[in-house]
């Protein structure tokens, strides 16, 4: 196995903890821990998302770098009598990446595993066979025996459900799999950006925000850009790789380890043009690679934080990852990295002139 270094085990730390929407403690933990270090305040807002505040000058410009702490999974809705446990989604889910597949359930007893049940093929007819089978119909199975037995391991209705993963370093050592890179890879991002600015000449205020709720509608985003009233905001979160067979161009641009992704246009905002030319020519300046990219549907944070107040310039800066909204996926550490130095190279040559041209560009 690779030795983990610094980066790898926050990575790591991040990945493995389990949080649904609503459940985002335990990954708000690990990002606190991390982040302390490099900021001047740390706070949360009354949803739960974490604040992390880093001053260059106090009557800067305000900059928010978002990353969401929640994860797609499931929640307990009923136990029956034989103990299997039925569910709904929390966050979106292609039926065909769930049946058989190992997952926690987090209790108030601690954690227990499970696996989504299916029928094996010997049994299902032909017609059975090429149809997906309905989200609805499936359901968890942890070896009980019975409701009570079950209640008993102290499984209720309302616990979260996480899929499970082991963070692994592929034989490119480039190429991370995990759970959760959506949106653990942003949250990261936020520390690393206050990281590399620590002891950085700029005169802006800088947020690090690990936000919760995003896969249920982007809501930490709203209360945490509400209670900061941002100049300018990024979301950091991922992206669609189209470097794997069966998609095409039309449907996704980008490939694992050509540059962080620059977001035109998502279901949620377009992005504000003097922003991204602003970021992409700090990259053209810098020689950091980057790539462009537009996503028909789904957002980032950055849709929430641009519609607070009276608006705010914003952009979407994101990491080409395969398979994601599954039980792994996988992203390219050089792409990781590069966002963050651009990221932290824009903020380094912002100030309250260069924001208020951009916000008329």
């Amino acid at each position: 196995m690779t030795k983990l270094d610094e980066t790898l085990t926050m990575l790591k730390d991040l990945t493995d903890a389990k949080g649904i929407p609503g459940n985002e403690k335990e990954p708000r933990d690990v990002m606190k821990r991390y982040i302390t270090p490099f900021a001047d305040e740390v706070f949360t807002d009354g949803l739960g998302s974490l604040i992390a505040k880093k001053i260059g000058k106090a009557d800067g410009p305000k900059v928010m770098v978002a990353g969401h702490l929640d994860e797609v999974g499931f929640m307990i809705t009923h136990i029956d009598d034989r103990g299997f446990l039925r569910f709904q989604t929390v966050g979106g889910w292609w039926s065909q990446v769930m049946l058989a597949q190992r997952v926690t359930i987090v209790t108030s007893k601690g954690v227990v595993t499970g696996v989504i049940g299916s029928k094996p093929p010997h049994i299902l007819p032909p017609e059975a066979r090429k149809k997906p089978v309905d989200i609805k119909d499936m359901f968890i199975d942890i070896g009980a025996s019975s409701r009570e037995e079950a209640q008993g391991w102290g499984v209720r209705p309302g616990d979260q459900v996480v899929p499970y993963f082991e963070f692994t370093v592929m034989n490119n050592e480039k190429m991370l799999l995990a759970k959760a890179w959506d949106n653990r890879i942003g949250c990261a991002i936020a520390i690393d950006v206050l990281k590399q600015l620590k002891d950085a000449d700029h005169p802006n205020v800088v947020y690090g925000v690990g936000t919760v709720q995003e896969e249920v509608g982007l809501r930490g985003a709203k209360t945490s850009a509400n209670l900061i009233q941002p100049d300018i905001g990024f979301g950091v979160d991922v992206g669609i790789a189209g470097d794997t067979p069966g998609v095409t161009e039309k449907e996704a641009l980008s490939k694992m380890g050509k540059g962080p992704q620059i977001i035109l246009y998502d279901a949620s905002m377009i992005s504000h043009k003097g922003l991204r030319d602003f970021v992409t020519g700090v990259a053209d300046e810098m020689d950091i690679p980057y790539q462009f990219d537009s996503v028909a549907g789904g957002g980032t944070d950055s849709g929430a934080i641009h519609l607070t107040a009276q608006g705010v310039p914003a952009l979407s800066i994101t990491i080409a990852t395969r398979y994601i909204h599954s039980h792994a996926a996988m992203l390219h550490r050089d792409d990781y990295e590069n966002a963050v130095k651009l990221i932290a190279e824009v903020i380094k040559k912002l100030d309250a002139d260069t924001v208020s041209r951009l916000t008329f560009d």
